[in-house]
């Protein structure tokens, strides 16, 4: 029997930390590489990370490798939305069926206990402050420069570009002279700053601690996500450039006259919003679409460095999780045969990753201009109501992707277009928001979805 192939990862972050895990408990040799220093030691996040929403498809990535629970002692469950409009009044949206929820996570701390626990493996050795410059394809030998300055070789037989949605070994594949590479990253008009609500005077959480938080502004949105220490993570979606955008707020008057106006309920609540929004530097937001993702079948890409996604369908970390259990059963299925655990790997992945970039893309205008509206609530509850009397024709588009991760991202694309075109028929009906009770609603709904869904 022949040896296992050692096998690199470039981008210690969750998902190339996770891989490093799966792949380890297989057997494989791994050398995780990372261009930042431990962020244990030193705090590299600070206004830099939104906080993640993990959601089943993450969690079934990470029972796999039975650490769930781990990570579950450190998350916080969001069973509903909660929207705030101007006037500070209150609107619960259900995300799914009762007990169903969204993990609220810290990026920085789901990272780090992956990390630990990848090092815990003895196949593990985890190189930070290396940061990849070459990379020869022809013998897979990686040039890193590390903290000192210093040049490093590193030698493997598979690499993984884990490395995000600016993977440089995703453009150092790009510069080959020879391979067909088609690419696209696209900026979104959408930036984000990071502001945050302390814990209360006793350590408490000074709003639900089990909801997202919600101030849909149309155009722009504040989102809040709680914490265990009592705190919450907010993030604030706006244009980069417009009549009112980040680029247009530019001294602490016209700062403090927009978080009065558009969200003056949560102006008692968050840390010195004005002075945080004038210190910090807008984050880009994008996509990144590139085929292939494998190049002589030794290099590929996984995660954002193959679907950087929009965070408005909180599936960014999903997805890469999925891509790492799905890319491990492959593993097993084509008994260490590389070539042919990649090739597979790119077909299944692929397709999945260009519908949850679409369904992500889609998402914003939901959170921030319909969660609040009286049609688009009244349709998510005749969909649940629906749901309830056929769960077996049924399942709304933000259950298939969030809470059912045996449906292909790409399936619940194609049936929520279905989907949404009959629930457009059913909210034209007359009198809808006073008959949407009725039995006869539901009979026609059943016969509409019984032509086109089953």
């Amino acid at each position: 029997m022949s040896a296992k192939p050692n096998i690199a990862i470039n981008g210690a972050g969750p998902v190339g930390a996770l891989l490093a895990l799966m792949l380890a408990k297989r057997g494989y040799a791994i050398d995780l590489f990372e261009s930042r220093p431990d962020s244990r030691q030193t705090n590299i996040y600070q206004g830099k990370s939104i906080n993640l929403a993990l959601s089943d498809r993450g969690w079934k990535a990470l029972n796999a490798v039975g650490i769930d629970q781990e990570i579950r002692d450190n998350a916080i469950p969001m069973y509903r939305r909660v929207m705030h409009d101007l006037a500070g009044n209150l609107t619960t949206q259900p995300y799914g069926q009762e007990g169903q929820a969204i993990w609220s996570v810290s990026r920085s701390g789901i990272n780090e206990q992956l990390i630990t626990l990848a090092e815990q493996q003895d196949k593990v050795r985890v190189h930070f402050s290396h940061r990849l410059t070459q990379y020869n394809f022809d013998n897979n030998t990686a040039l890193y420069l590390n903290d000192a300055n210093q040049q490093i070789n590193h030698q493997t037989d598979i690499m993984f570009g884990a490395d995000g949605a600016f993977s440089k070994v995703r453009r150092l594949m790009q510069e080959l002279p020879k391979q067909r590479i088609s690419y696209s990253l696209q900026y979104m008009p959408t930036s984000y700053i990071e502001l945050s609500i302390p814990a209360g005077e006793n350590g408490e959480h000074q709003l639900d601690k089990n909801a997202l938080h919600i101030w849909p502004r149309k155009d722009f949105m504040l989102i809040a996500l709680s914490n265990p220490d009592g705190s919450f993570t907010c993030t604030l979606f706006m244009d980069l450039e417009g009549p009112l955008s980040f680029s247009s707020l530019q001294d602490k008057s016209q700062v403090s006259d927009f978080f009065h106006q558009y969200f003056a309920d949560a102006m008692g609540l968050l840390e010195n919003p004005v002075e945080q929004f004038m210190a910090k530097a807008a984050a880009p937001l994008c996509l990144v679409h590139i085929y292939p993702w494998v190049v002589n079948d030794a290099v590929a890409l996984i995660g954002d460095a193959a679907h950087a996604m929009v965070p408005f369908y909180g599936q960014g970390m999903n997805c890469g999780f999925e891509d790492c259990r799905v890319l491990a059963e492959l593993v097993d299925q084509y008994e260490d045969n590389w070539p042919e655990i990649l090739a597979a790997y790119q077909l299944e992945r692929k397709e999945n990753g260009d519908a949850i970039i679409e369904l992500a893309k889609r998402n914003f205008t939901e959170m921030s201009d319909k969660a609040g509206d009286a049609n688009f609530l009244l349709r998510k509850k005749i969909e649940a109501e629906f749901q309830r009397r056929h769960p077996e024709l049924w399942v709304p588009l933000y259950s298939m992707v969030t809470f059912s991760p045996d449906i292909p991202y790409k399936t619940a694309l194609s049936v929520g277009d279905i989907q949404n075109d009959i629930m457009d028929q059913i909210m034209a009906m007359p009198n809808i928001h006073e008959c949407w009770q009725d039995d006869g609603v539901y009979r026609h709904l059943f016969a509409l979805a019984n032509q086109r869904l089953s």
